[in-house]
């Protein structure tokens, strides 16, 4: 517990120094992932009101012990009626204004900020933020996120490595992509990163074909894009196999997407700009003739959210840092023949990029035998 505390105790301390230099007199946090990370609390209704020397964590009677067990760095207050308005009337009691986070705040939710002060000062008292202040400091992960991100990749991994073995001509892609989610929950996943991607076939060439009562195909590729939540914390990869023999133009597409992968892979390192890591996956493909197939961003961050800050695309300026977590997941999605995605997650060291998704991606061929498929590299 101290070490969880001395995390906790970082995090406030970066965000003070957050708000002073935003010009913050307080802060009000509603996202729930921006909760989590800064007081642990992780139930489903919180309001965190930040002051300079104290925060107030606001939710339920439904969390009245799961909240003083979990939050460290605010006091736990239960709200007799909204959480929300509770927290706001706090802030308007001891700041003279109060900043939030327009990315996370609703037309509604604005609304009844408002109402919980006072007419007089109501207008203009809620400032919205130029910048996020707590997302951004998420991006950066600390040794014991780092460590539980690592878990789960892990954790994705051994389920590939066991999904592939059962896979089978015929089968739906319904049908394995249950059977992945339920191997998860065995393996010890709270749950998965978002709804698991099984495009076979011709739904290859979909980037985000989600599982239908489609066969799995004799011949042709099947795209497996799925994360696991552990501790909190999301996984994140993608492999695509090929079923029965593949045609030339196949396999030399999938060596064409591995090789840009692997190019942005490298590419990564602290200070690289994410549009160039992009630009590494994307002239590979484009000395291959594949650009114009290549139809989405080479990567996004991770971590208690599936898709966080940094964004890896054309002509973005941010740079990489130690500490973040990205994906780097080009792929080719040519309509109605095939597609192929890889994908890894990838933290920034002070060296470089470590690959966290430690599993085989090269050429995977299943050939069908006796109601099993065998793979072939």
């Amino acid at each position: 517990m101290r070490q969880k505390e001395d995390f906790t105790a970082q995090r406030w301390k970066s965000l003070r120094r957050k708000m002073a230099e935003a010009g913050a007199d307080a802060l009000l946090v509603t996202h729930l992932p921006d909760v989590r990370w800064l007081c642990g609390f992780t139930g489903s209704n919180a309001a965190l009101a930040v002051l300079p020397k104290r925060a107030v964590l606001f939710t339920d009677g439904r969390y009245t012990v799961q909240a003083r067990q979990e939050t460290r760095g605010a006091r736990v207050a239960i709200a007799k009626q909204s959480a929300l308005k509770e927290a706001c009337a706090l802030l308007a009691d001891h700041a003279r204004h109060a900043a939030f986070d327009p990315q996370h705040t609703t037309v509604a939710d604005l609304g009844l900020m408002r109402s919980a002060v006072q007419p007089k000062i109501r207008r203009g008292f809620f400032v919205p933020l130029q910048s996020p202040l707590v997302s951004t400091l998420r991006m950066v992960k600390d040794a014991a996120e780092l460590a539980r991100m690592e878990r789960a990749a892990k954790l994705g991994c051994s389920l590939y490595q066991e999904i592939v073995r059962r896979m089978r001509s015929g089968m739906t892609e319904i049908a394995l992509a249950a059977e992945l989610e339920f191997l998860a929950r065995g393996m010890g996943a709270e749950g998965m990163s978002f709804k698991t991607i099984v495009a076979s076939g011709a739904r290859s060439a979909l980037p985000h074909g989600r599982a239908t009562t489609a066969q799995l195909p004799r011949k042709g590729f099947v795209t497996l894009d799925f994360g696991v939540i552990l501790n909190g914390y999301c996984s994140d990869m993608t492999r695509t196999v090929h079923m029965g023999r593949a045609s030339r133009e196949e396999r030399a597409a999938y060596d064409a997407v591995l090789q840009a992968q692997q190019a942005a892979v490298d590419a990564v390192r602290p200070g690289a700009a994410c549009g160039d890591v992009d630009e590494a996956a994307r002239s590979v493909l484009r000395k291959a003739g594949l650009a114009r197939y290549f139809t989405h961003s080479t990567g996004h961050g991770v971590g208690l959210e599936i898709h966080e800050q940094p964004r890896l695309a054309a002509r973005q300026q941010a740079r990489l840092e130690p500490g973040m977590v990205i994906t780097i997941e080009p792929g080719v999605y040519l309509p109605g023949k095939f597609g192929i995605r890889i994908e890894d997650m990838v933290a920034v060291t002070p060296s470089g990029g470590r690959v966290l998704t430690q599993v085989a991606k090269d050429w995977m061929e299943m050939e069908a035998g006796e109601g099993r498929t065998r793979a072939k590299r």
